[in-house]
């Protein structure tokens, strides 16, 4: 879908639409490779939009925290009513002076625990959400019955699911009923979708690292401030 660059840029947390303008008309901003021009549209899932380092180094300061989403709790910053009542969400679990600051990057299903990003930092929440920047996330799962050599293969190989194929992905057997996965795709409820397909329903599914974060010892409904050495490394790991 077309939009005009300021609404990208803004929406990715750059900069405001004034600000965005602003950078646009500096000569900060191109488009597949070409400077842009104020009220150019580009289609932010095909185009390649850069901005020019000195904006990336003027953004404004930056938080990352790390939380153990437990089971149960629904992705999402924002109250919601259901029935008169506020829905149990990540945002019940954040610390008062942290609500409308941070937000979760990416999703996690209800029935799914483990590592969830906050940031409001949305370059980076662009290059681990966005599929083109191949970024992966590891999960430990646990299905029904004992998962067969050809079952993981078929996980391995890829499969159509939603009406599109997976990409390949990395699996590591844990035990009879366990295994690992990492992804560098995020469809909704993709792992469920494709235990499906094989016939072995998941009975347990956590998310155990994103990219270069890990932590073993983060308890369900906790969250921590990530260390500078951390942030270093994720930024990095994204190409930032």
């Amino acid at each position: 879908m077309f939009e005009r660059l300021q609404k990208i840029l803004s929406a990715r947390g750059i900069a405001s639409r004034r600000k965005a303008e602003e950078y646009i008309l500096a000569g900060l901003v191109k488009v597949n490779g070409v400077r842009a021009t104020l009220g150019q549209k580009a289609d932010s899932e095909k185009d390649d939009i850069e901005v020019d380092g000195r904006v990336i180094e003027a953004r404004r300061e930056m938080l990352y925290y790390l939380m153990y989403k437990p089971q149960g709790v629904v992705t999402s910053n924002i109250e919601r009513r259901e029935g008169g009542t506020v829905g149990h969400s990540v945002r019940d679990l954040l610390p008062a002076d942290l609500r409308g600051k941070v937000f979760p990057i990416g999703r996690l299903d209800k029935d799914s625990e483990g590592l969830l990003l906050f940031t409001n930092d949305g370059v980076l929440a662009y290059r681990l959400t966005h599929p083109k920047f191949d970024h992966e996330k590891e999960y430990e799962v646990v299905i029904e019955h004992p998962m067969t050599g050809g079952q993981l293969d078929k996980l391995r190989k890829g499969m159509v699911i939603l009406g599109e194929k997976t990409k390949p992905a990395i699996i590591k057997r844990i035990a009879d009923r366990s295994f690992r996965i990492a992804l560098t795709e995020g469809k909704n409820r993709q792992i469920r979708r494709m235990c499906q397909k094989v016939g072995n329903p998941v009975v347990m599914l956590k998310r155990i690292r994103i990219a270069s974060l890990s932590d073993v010892r983060l308890r369900a409904g906790s969250i921590r401030l990530l260390t500078a050495q951390e942030v270093s490394q994720l930024l990095k790991s994204v190409g930032l």
